[in-house]
């Protein structure tokens, strides 16, 4: 790896009005190096990649790309500086090919000055191949995975011979597959000395694909070190600013009656003859990889799809649903794992997305039970410890992590016998995981029966009294806690035999 520094921010500084979200943070990446960032939510990371991006501006502070100072005041001064961002939020046309999209922008044009397809296809395929990627240029984006989408998104990076590239979170949707894919792809890039920013709030990867890892903490650097050199603890410890002596929470609690039965339940797509049970007082995990259907699952259970056959039992007596608002009147309850487009309106304030679930409950005709309401919103926000300037800020300005306890505060509201939990802590940095758990342990203790999906196994592993395993569209077996380990659950979730039938 070279000593030569790519890029170099020093001393950035940015406030939006009163509020200090950096103060003299420095960030410097070396040709062929992969940097980390760490931080909670909120601690700054995506100010200063917005900064990098061209976004938004430092307020002061330098930016140095190789060696010269750089004013970046838009993303087109940033890509022309060999700057590529990819978002954790994927940014692709899905009807158009992966050629239009990695060109999209800056296409190749004929000597008529018309688009030319083919040598645009030509030159994206050239790409997937160097990356070893089994994809071709002329496919639509939007027939891929999540998980490839976002490799379309390093396609583009690399087609435009990018110096400088941001990961966002980049394996958020990826299976392990496509997260070694994606590691072998860095590794490409360093050989050719790409320096690389890498966010990620999970700690594992960062030991096994960076160089250094920079903390960030209320909008100040605390620690920058290289890897090699980490200690897991004291890396939480400088994100979180404490000692976080439980990570997982989980007491013993006493298990009830079967609560939710699911007998031979199928859909005419995603999956058949799908049966299992949760009791009350139980956190059953559901693990699987990329395509397992377990979110498609949980949409039927809950009325979102519409199932083909089987049946849904709650306390034994079987259901009608046909509609999410029947799950919800039979106390069924389901946290997306896609809280910002499913679970919430980021558009509007705290209080209003609290109470949306519940408002029969504070509107009576034109009359609005404002204190009621209120009172609501005042006790979650004390009880799971909900960092919010007032019930009236946006809830699209607040950290994912506060997101995700709003909208376990909207579902709580109704108080649900079964919650489903689809990825609780996706994307969410490790002291509110902490909290998300705490929190999951505590409505065990209460009786509510708790199904959580997970692409975590340590999470499920941790959480979880029993565990079902999903490939393609069936359960490829059940465990039982004795039984946990990653190795019993990867076999299982890589059991096609059992899967095709």
């Amino acid at each position: 790896m070279s000593e030569t520094k790519l890029l170099e921010m020093k001393e950035i500084t940015k406030a939006f009005a009163s509020n200090v979200v950096l103060n003299g943070v420095n960030l410097s990446v070396g040709e062929g190096e992969v940097v980390a960032i760490l931080g909670e939510n909120g601690a700054g990371k995506s100010t200063l990649i917005k900064i990098l991006g061209g976004i938004h501006r430092a307020d002061s502070g330098e930016i140095r790309i190789g060696g010269g100072a750089k004013q970046i005041h838009s993303a087109a001064v940033a890509g022309a500086n060999g700057i590529r961002i990819i978002h954790q939020e994927i940014i692709l046309v899905p009807g158009r090919t992966i050629a239009a999209n990695v060109f999209l922008g800056r296409e190749l044009k004929n000597k008529m000055g018309l688009i030319d397809a083919k040598k645009m296809e030509a030159e994206t395929q050239k790409v997937i191949d160097e990356l070893h990627l089994n994809l071709r240029a002329d496919q639509l984006v939007g027939e891929l995975s999540i998980g490839m989408q976002q490799l379309v998104e390093i396609i583009k990076a690399v087609s435009a011979e990018a110096r400088i590239v941001v990961m966002d979170e980049p394996t958020s949707s990826l299976s392990q597959g496509e997260v070694e894919t994606l590691f072998g792809i860095i590794r490409l890039l360093q050989k050719r000395k790409v320096g690389i920013i890498y966010i990620s709030h999970r700690l594992e990867e960062l030991f096994a694909i960076t160089d250094r890892i920079v903390v960030l903490r209320d909008g100040k650097m605390v620690g920058d070190v290289e890897t090699r050199m980490a200690d897991k603890d004291e890396l939480i410890r400088m994100m979180v600013g404490r000692e976080l002596s439980s990570y997982y929470t989980r007491n013993e609690h006493e298990i009830k009656g079967v609560s939710l039965e699911v007998k031979g339940l199928s859909h005419e797509k995603y999956f058949k003859d799908v049966s299992f049970q949760a009791h009350y007082g139980e956190v059953v995990g559901f693990a699987g990889l990329v395509g397992a259907r377990r979110t498609e699952l949980m949409k039927t259970i809950f009325g979102a799809f519409r199932k083909s056959g089987g049946e849904i039992c709650l306390d034994g007596q079987r259901l009608s649903i046909h509609r999410p608002q029947d799950a919800i009147d039979n106390g069924i309850v389901y946290v997306s794992e896609d809280r910002r487009s499913e679970g919430l309106i980021l558009k509007n304030d705290v209080e209003f997305n609290m109470g949306l679930v519940c408002l029969s409950d504070f509107v009576k005709g034109i009359h609005v039970k404002k204190a009621a309401w209120r009172k609501m919103v005042d006790d979650y926000r004390k009880k799971f410890s909900i960092k919010i300037t007032s019930p009236k800020q946006l809830t699209g300005n607040i950290s994912g992590g506060n997101q995700q306890k709003v909208v376990l505060s909207k579902w709580l509201a109704k108080n649900p016998k079964v919650i489903i939990l689809d990825e609780p802590t996706r994307g969410i940095d490790v002291g509110s995981k902490a909290e998300i758990y705490a929190i999951i342990d505590e409505l065990a203790g209460a009786g509510v029966s708790i199904i959580m999906v997970s692409s975590e196994l340590p999470e499920i592993i941790n959480m979880c009294n029993r565990c079902y395993v999903m490939c393609e569209g069936r359960i490829t077996g059940e465990l039982a806690e004795k039984e946990f380990s990653q190795e019993a659950m990867m076999a299982l979730a890589t059991k096609r035999e059992t899967a095709e039938g």
